[in-house]
């Protein structure tokens, strides 16, 4: 599927202040490619006793003109959209940016009500994307970070997407590129602190010699670029997260995988925990392979 030049964003009730808005429209300009803005209503709340369904869709249109006023407004020439659409949230924003670069959503969810948190909407959203998806903390603005574009990258996962999702986003900013790697002890050598140390000790020394040779290949690939690589030791999200606190990303970048249809749906434990947790704007990569 060829990928359309325009950049989705989820918006609800909140978007002055979700951060989400604010981030696409500095891609959008960095871009040059026009955002596509999607208020969607859920079309369960439609039966909901004592719900006025005409106020609700009377709101959302409001809601609506008003982004498309704040998109009119805004710096730059490109043709900004803001439209409405009705059904689950998730699914309609997954759908509609379907064959686009890329889907912005805020921390906070995106329903009318509060109690849709990360591990509703926005966690659904990820985890049946199939293009990235950035998701950006509440109140974000674009001076909150100033360190680099940080890449979570681990043994197994096919990490192409990933990277050139990352040096894309770094190429634009004018931002080095680091790849943090965290690894931790298999639960079988805790009991041993003989055996520990020099497992630890091996681990280490083959995990920056791997990365490194990692950060070889993409150097030659794009000798324009910087590239640092980081290893530590500690659990895998708090490693994540707190490299990219360290480091003062401006944008953390990490890879899902959906082997199969209904597994994406669901979240791995470390994505879901860094969705959590990031202070940053987070991308998640799908697998090309995704659908």
């Amino acid at each position: 599927m060829s990928v359309k030049p325009v950049i989705h964003v989820g918006v609800d009730g909140s978007w002055r202040d979700t951060g989400a808005l604010e981030w696409a429209l500095q891609e959008s300009l960095l871009r040059r490619e026009p955002l596509q803005v999607v208020h969607v209503i859920d079309e369960k709340l439609r039966h909901v006793p004592g719900w006025e369904g005409d106020a609700v869709d009377d709101a959302s249109m409001e809601l609506v003109n008003d982004v498309q006023k704040y998109l009119d407004e805004s710096p730059g020439t490109l043709d900004n959209e803001a439209d409405l659409m009705v059904g689950p949230p998730a699914r309609k924003l997954a759908q509609a940016a379907a064959d686009s670069r890329m889907l912005v959503v805020g921390r906070r969810g995106l329903g009318t009500f509060k109690r849709l948190l990360v591990g509703s909407t926005s966690e659904a959203v990820v985890a049946q994307a199939t293009v990235p998806v950035v998701v950006v903390p509440e109140h974000w603005k674009p001076s909150d970070h100033a360190g680099p574009v940080l890449v979570a990258l681990d043994n197994d996962a096919e990490n192409v997407a990933v990277m050139e999702f990352a040096v894309a986003e770094a190429t634009e900013r004018g931002l080095p590129i680091r790849l943090v790697h965290v690894w931790d002890l298999p639960a079988m050598y805790s009991w041993d602190a003989i055996n520990v140390a020099g497992v630890s000790a091996e681990l280490a020394d083959n995990a920056e010699r791997r990365f490194e040779k990692v950060v070889a290949e993409w150097r030659q690939k794009y000798p324009g670029r910087i590239f640092e690589v980081e290893v530590r030791r500690g659990h895998l999200v708090d490693g994540i997260v707190t490299a990219a606190e360290d480091a003062d990303a401006q944008l953390l970048v990490l890879g899902t995988r959906h082997p199969t249809r209904m597994a994406s749906f669901l979240l791995g434990s470390v994505t879901r925990g860094v969705l959590h947790h990031a202070t940053c704007p987070l991308a998640i990569v799908p697998a090309p392979s995704a659908s």
